[in-house]
């Protein structure tokens, strides 16, 4: 049986967006145990009764959003993210996922996890929404590391290309490297040195992509330094709420033509809502650690944490960490 570790008490609906959507991941993944680490108190209120499947891990610490992540670890020893990733790390549980603060679940997985031996860095990966169409695609790194070196991002690739394939069932992923223009010779020495490097590699590199191609569907894969990368994510994510706030605004509040134009526009407004619902993608996964270790958003209902569950029971079907292990040893 798969044991997924959960980190019950981070984000702001927890307990009970956590617990909701475990109740109905379970009745799916059979072969999944969800193991709650949190407030035994707490999380009974939402749980109508035991089930084999939900085992309960009573903690009595909670790592706020605010709390330096390093430091954060080491003195709350008892928190609910520190014990499901010692779980993890003692074989009492095979992954884990939080909503909590980013920065002390990326340390609990570097830190206490660990990292796979010949991996210079993890990267944080998500799958983002494109204009492709339900594919995605996945952008590395995005805010694991502050600073990059040209190897960093060859390693972080080929990371996400072996997902994009076992995961996303993409044949021969596209990867392309995040740049501000499409030359070869563009970019400071950071990325005009990951270029040649990616250039050597196996992979199905096309080359530099920029800011404003990123959501057509180009790359399937696309490789950047945590800082830029952090950047990017952040402006698609606001951007976009911008735009479909503006256009809710606009579609409803302009007078009767407009509200009947909003009628007739439904249908499509709602195909183009569900092309972009991020949700339907999981959560962002730490990629370079000894098991999976993957991030939702902290404000996310139980709609997204149901779904990466699901990513993340895939993600241990398929043996993605063992296969990595096995790569990157050999290299």
């Amino acid at each position: 049986m798969k044991r997924i570790a959960i980190d019950a008490m981070g984000g702001e609906n927890a307990p009970q967006a956590i617990i909701e959507a475990v109740l109905r991941a379970k009745k799916e993944l059979k072969d999944t145990q969800f193991i709650l680490f949190g407030n035994e108190e707490e999380i009974k209120k939402y749980l109508k009764e035991e089930d084999s499947q939900i085992k309960l891990v009573n903690t009595t610490e909670v790592i706020a959003d605010d709390e330096e992540p390093v430091k954060a670890i080491r003195r709350k020893k008892d928190s609910s993210m520190v014990r499901a990733a010692q779980a993890v790390k003692e074989g009492q549980a095979d992954a884990i996922l939080s909503l909590g603060n980013t920065g002390a679940l990326l340390a609990c997985g570097i830190f206490i996890i660990g990292r796979i031996k010949g991996v210079n860095r993890p990267g944080l990966m998500p799958t983002m929404p494109s204009k492709k169409g339900d594919q995605g695609f996945n952008i590395i790194d995005v805010g694991a590391n502050a600073q990059s070196k040209p190897e960093y991002l060859v390693q972080w690739a080929e990371m996400a290309n072996f997902y994009a394939k076992k995961i996303r069932n993409v044949k021969n992923p596209k990867v392309a490297l995040l740049n501000n223009g499409a030359e070869y010779d563009k970019g400071d020495a950071l990325h005009q040195e990951a270029y040649k490097l990616l250039k050597e590699t196996d992979l199905n590199f096309i080359g530099n992509i920029e800011g404003n191609e990123i959501m057509t569907g180009k790359a399937d894969v696309i490789v950047t330094d945590g800082f830029t990368g952090n950047a990017a994510l952040k402006s698609i994510e606001g951007t976009a709420s911008v735009i479909l706030g503006m256009l809710k605004d606009a579609l409803l509040n302009n007078g009767t033509k407009a509200k009947l134009g909003a009628l007739l526009a439904k249908p499509a407004l709602k195909a183009l809502k569900s092309r972009f619902d991020t949700a339907r993608y999981g959560g962002a996964v730490l990629l370079g650690v000894n098991a999976p270790v993957v991030k939702t958003h902290g404000r996310s209902d139980q709609r997204p944490i149901y779904y990466t569950l699901v990513q993340i029971d895939k993600m241990l079907d398929q043996n993605l960490i063992d296969l990595l292990k096995k790569q990157f040893s050999q290299e």
